[in-house]
């Protein structure tokens, strides 16, 4: 709450008053008072729990901050903004207002809370809205794509991969991981990279996809990094107990170590390998084969 309300009139009484001053010879904005008294309002109303309107205030402070070519003051108030948003379950604003603030981030030439504010965006609209959701986790990777600063986007690529899985979108997913992959390659991680492939080779095989799946792993294994990994053997051995049929085989490469060494989402999918009827696969292995061919 207020300390007492006649603070509050003041506030009120202040802004009317600062919105303009007269100068010598025109009328012009106040934006360094009036931005002082709407984050004081703002304060006041979150204080006492008025969420709306402290979010109102805010989004003013942050335009007064703006005005005054401060965009780094501005972002911040509209990621307080956003957050309060959030509490509101206000989703179109939340987006917006975090895409604002990482806009005004990008202004300053700061890649890095660019596109931290998108990735809270994305976190905080997964379970309303997972496709927007997507999309801010994409644009958050891109930003630090751009500046270079690939390995920082790691887990942003496999968050957007995570909400793909639970929208059933197993070969965008598979892609994420992928893009995770380069961009590990990039940085020279070589853990990263590999856990990654084997991640999208497990997401092909959990959408019964076996020839995306090898395809897969016959790209990724003409790196050199990934050829020579244990994820790499755990993928070969999947792939052959696919082929074989061999249920046991692929139960048990899905317990290993390495495996249960990926994250925990595509731990899940593995566990639950094989989804499909192996037996009908094995079969579709020579499908193409001509009987009457001999040679």
């Amino acid at each position: 709450m207020f300390k007492n309300t006649s603070l509050f009139d003041r506030i009120k009484e202040r802004l009317l008053i600062f919105k303009t001053k007269l100068t010598l010879t025109r009328w012009s904005a106040d934006w360094r008072g009036a931005t002082e008294l709407y984050e004081q309002a703002a304060n006041g109303f979150r204080a006492s729990n008025k969420y709306e309107k402290a979010k109102v205030a805010l989004e003013k402070a942050s335009k007064g901050q703006e005005m005054q070519a401060s965009p780094w003051d501005a972002a911040k108030h509209m990621e307080s903004a956003a957050a309060l948003a959030q509490k509101l379950s206000i989703w179109n604003e939340v987006a917006d207002f975090y895409r604002k603030a990482s806009e005004l981030y990008v202004e300053c030439g700061r890649a890095q809370p660019a596109s931290d504010a998108l990735g809270k965006a994305a976190r905080a609209l997964e379970d309303v809205k997972p496709d927007e959701a997507i999309q801010l986790y994409t644009d958050a990777c891109e930003i630090l794509e751009e500046d270079g600063r690939d390995q920082m986007a790691f887990d942003l690529y496999r968050a957007c991969a995570n909400v793909y899985i639970k929208l059933e979108k197993y070969t965008d997913a598979a892609t994420f991981f992928l893009r995770l992959g380069v961009a590990a390659d990039k940085c020279d991680a070589t853990n990263s990279q590999c856990k990654a492939y084997l991640s999208a080779i497990i997401v092909y095989l959990y959408s019964h996809d076996l020839k995306q799946a090898e395809k897969c792993y016959n790209d990724c294994s003409q790196i050199d990094a990934f050829l020579k990994s244990d994820q790499n053997r755990s993928a070969s051995r999947l792939l052959t107990a696919y082929n074989e049929g061999d249920i046991e085989e692929i139960k048990k490469v899905a317990s290993s170590s390495t495996v249960s060494n990926l994250d925990n989402v595509i731990i899940k999918l593995a566990r639950k390998l094989p989804t499909g009827d192996v037996t009908a696969v094995q079969m579709n292995t020579g499908e193409d084969l001509d009987e009457d061919d001999l040679t």
